[in-house]
């Protein structure tokens, strides 16, 4: 998994890059939170993530509820079908903002 963080438009977005399991979500994890630290809106980039386990669900989630705890957006874009499925199955498309 690779990411990129870029500060634009008053929003942190976060770009994340292959695969995200029990391997890689510790960095998934450090990454989101960091993001979520500066103190603006979140937006998660999945565009380039192929596959997603429920380790990685667990990073999205402990953002997204630092975010909200926080009082700043936390959004996902460009999700693709596979992980789409994913968050289907839990019913977190029920409670992620997804655009």
């Amino acid at each position: 998994m690779n990411f990129r963080i870029s500060e634009d438009g008053g929003a942190a977005t976060v770009f994340l890059t292959g695969d995200i399991d029990l391997e890689t979500s510790p960095l998934a994890r450090q990454t989101l939170l960091a993001a979520v630290d500066k103190g603006m809106p979140v937006v998660v980039d999945m565009g380039g993530v192929g596959y997603m386990d429920s380790s990685g669900i667990a990073s999205l989630v402990e953002a997204f509820q630092k975010a909200k705890s926080a009082g700043h957006e936390f959004s996902l874009v460009r999700v693709g079908g596979t992980v789409q499925k994913v968050l289907a199955l839990a019913r977190l498309d029920k409670v992620f903002r997804i655009l």
